[in-house]
């Protein structure tokens, strides 16, 4: 919970009965691998900050073929969208990679810290624009680059995710095949 409240200030300033509201509407879960935060075709009745692990958010193709659009890692917030109260239902799956930890809000009660706290909104719509950003910056140079650009770039941005997720999930977000990947590594290592 104080990994959150600590992030959170970053972008704004609480006070002490601000903080405690946030708290007391927080519960702390523990999504284990392979479980979903949320799936395509139910309705998303959650916003979460991931503490500890790493989720995907993935779709199927046409030809039914996994798709990994991003990663998320600790210190990223989950929203759906802007409008708190609309019904959000998701074309995408978002599970976690890892034993994760998360601290999540229902939408009753992220909307009771929206209308309470003055500024709430400002403060997540700065981190909103924040993450997208990181996202945008990380996402673009994939479409001209060549493969092993690629995934060199991917140990850049994701330093920490090459050992704690599986090399399949890495070829899809880079847009490859497993084996392919396979041989950028073997021929990096040769360096």
């Amino acid at each position: 919970m104080e990994q959150f409240i600590e992030y959170i200030l970053q972008f704004g300033s609480l006070n002490p009965q601000q903080i405690n509201l946030v708290r007391n509407k927080a519960i702390e879960i523990e999504l284990p691998k392979d479980d979903y935060f949320w799936e395509a075709g139910k309705t998303i009745k959650q916003v979460g900050f991931v503490t500890e692990g790493v989720l995907r958010v993935y779709y199927y193709n046409n030809e039914s073929d996994e798709i990994t659009r991003y990663f998320i890692t600790e210190n990223l917030l989950i929203l759906y969208g802007y409008d708190i109260d609309a019904s959000y239902t998701p074309s995408e799956y978002l599970q976690a990679i890892t034993d994760s930890r998360l601290v999540v809000f229902s939408k009753k009660d992220w909307k009771e810290i929206s209308d309470t706290i003055v500024g709430w909104d400002t403060i997540i719509q700065k981190i909103t624009a924040k993450q997208h950003g990181e996202k945008l910056e990380r996402r673009s140079p994939l479409v001209e680059q060549d493969a092993t650009t690629r995934y060199l770039e991917f140990i850049e941005n994701f330093p920490t995710l090459v050992n704690r997720i599986p090399l399949s999930y890495i070829a899809s977000y880079l847009g490859i095949t497993q084996s392919s990947l396979s041989r950028i590594r073997k021929k990096i290592s040769k360096k």
